[in-house]
C-alpha cells in the first residue's frame, strides 16, 4: 500500500525520516514530495497527485505553518483539506515547540475533524516512528475486521435497552434516561476473561465516581453482574453503566425529583442526563479500545418512565406546578435515534451538543403530548 507522508519539509527532516522508516517496516511504500522526479507541474500538483494515488495519509504537524500557496493555505494544509472525505488520515502533533498561530489554528482544525484519527502528540522523531507503526498496525486491523454496517449497529443498539414492558409500565417511582451506544465495524473488543475480570469492574465503578464525568453517587452502595454476557455495574437509585463484549456502552441515569411528586420529566433534565451519559460514554470507549478499532457509532436512547408521564420544561413548571396533562392510554413509546443513525466516534465529543440536542428533540416528540 501506498502511504503519504504529509509535513513541512525544512527543519523537519528527521521526523520525515522516521515515517519513511515506520511504514518501509511494515512493508509498505512511503510517498514523499522528496521522491518526486522533476515535472513540467508544480511541486504541489505533483504532491496532490501523489496523495491521490495513496492508500493513507501520515499527517504530522509541528512548530511551522510553512509558506501560504494562491489558496491562502500551507502545502500540507491544502494536502489535509484534499485527503478530507476520500482518504484516511491519521495525524501526528509535535509537542514542547512553540507553535505559530496559523500552525496551533491547522492543529485545532485537525483535532476537531471527525473523519480523520488522531493519535496524539510525539516529542521525538523515535516516538513518533513507534507510534506510527502501532498505528498503521492498528488501521489494518480495524480494516481487517469487515464492513461498516450501520443496520447491524442500530440493532444491537435497540436490543441493549430496557425492554417495552420494562420502560413502559403504567407507573414507575424512579424515571430514568437510558442511552446505548454501540461500535462499529462489529468485532470484539473485550474477551469472555476481560469482562470477568475484577479489574475492569472496578476500573469502571470508580470511573463513574471518580471520574471526569461522575455518574454515580459516591454515597451509594454499587453492585456488578454478569448476565448473558454483559458487565453491569448498578446503584440504588437506578444508575447502571453496562458493557458487552463489542464494547457497546449502556448508561442508565435517574432523573432527580420533582416538587410535588408528579410523575414527570423536566426537558432541561433530560438534556443533562444526556450530556453526562454520552461523555461517560465516550470515557468508557477510549478506556477500553484505545486504540480505535471502533471507528464508528450508533446511539439509541429511551425513557425508562412508564406510560403514566409528563415531560415539560422547567419554565412550563415554575409557571403552574400544580397541574399537568398526563400522557394517559399512549402507543408504546419506541426508543429513539439518529438519522442516519451512524456517525463517527470523535463526534461523541466534538459534535455532543449538536447530538444531545436532537436526541432530546425526537424523545419530545415522543414522549410529550400534542
Amino acid at each position: 500500500m501506498k502511504i503519504f507522508i504529509s509535513s513541512l519539509i525544512t527543519g523537519m527532516e528527521d521526523i520525515r525520516e522516521a515515517a519513511r522508516v515506520a511504514i518501509e517496516q511494515l512493508g509498505h511504500q512511503p510517498i514523499m514530495a522528496e521522491q518526486f522526479a522533476p515535472s513540467p507541474n508544480s511541486p504541489q500538483i505533483a504532491c496532490l497527485q501523489g496523495l491521490r494515488e495513496s492508500g493513507l495519509v501520515i499527517l504530522i504537524l509541528g512548530a511551522r505553518y510553512g509558506a501560504k500557496q494562491a489558496s491562502g493555505l500551507s502545502a500540507t494544509h491544502e494536502e489535509y483539506r484534499a485527503a478530507q472525505g476520500g482518504h484516511p488520515v491519521i495525524a501526528f502533533v509535535q509537542e514542547g515547540v512553540d507553535r505559530e498561530p496559523d500552525e496551533q489554528a491547522f492543529v485545532t482544525e485537525v483535532q476537531a475533524w471527525e473523519g480523520g484519527l488522531f493519535r496524539g502528540g510525539f516529542r521525538t522523531p523515535e516516538q513518533l516512528r513507534g507510534q506510527i507503526t502501532r498505528a498503521i498496525h492498528e488501521w489494518e486491523l480495524s480494516k481487517a475486521a469487515g464492513p461498516l454496517n450501520p443496520d447491524d449497529m442500530l440493532a444491537r443498539a435497540l436490543t441493549l435497552l430496557p425492554a417495552a414492558e420494562r420502560r413502559s409500565s403504567y407507573y414507575q417511582s424512579s424515571r430514568k434516561f437510558v442511552v446505548a451506544v454501540a461500535g462499529g465495524p462489529t468485532q470484539a473488543i473485550l474477551r469472555p476473561s476481560q469482562l470477568e475480570d475484577p479489574a475492569l469492574a472496578e476500573n469502571l465503578i470508580k470511573r463513574a465516581m471518580f471520574g471526569d464525568v461522575r455518574v454515580f453517587d459516591m454515597g451509594e452502595a454499587t453492585t456488578k453482574r454478569m448476565e448473558n454476557g454483559i458487565l453491569t455495574v448498578t446503584q440504588k437509585d437506578g444508575a447502571s453503566v453496562s458493557l458487552d463484549p463489542t464494547g457497546a456502552v449502556v448508561v442508565s441515569l435517574p432523573f432527580p425529583s420533582v416538587d410535588g411528586g408528579w410523575p414527570m420529566v423536566i426537558e432541561e433534565d433530560v438534556a443533562e442526563n444526556a450530556r453526562k451519559a454520552l461523555a461517560f460514554a465516550g470515557d468508557v470507549l477510549d478506556e477500553i479500545d484505545p486504540t480505535q478499532r471502533l471507528t464508528h457509532i450508533v446511539i439509541a436512547a429511551t425513557l425508562e418512565a412508564g406510560e403514566n408521564l409528563a415531560w415539560r420544561t422547567a419554565s412550563e413548571h415554575r409557571a403552574s406546578p400544580g397541574s399537568m396533562s398526563l400522557g394517559f392510554q399512549t402507543p408504546t413509546r419506541e426508543p429513539v435515534h439518529l438519522t442516519p443513525p451512524q456517525k463517527p466516534r470523535a463526534a461523541l465529543r466534538h459534535d455532543a451538543d449538536a447530538i444531545v440536542e436532537d436526541l432530546v428533540t425526537l424523545l419530545r416528540r415522543v414522549w410529550k403530548p400534542r
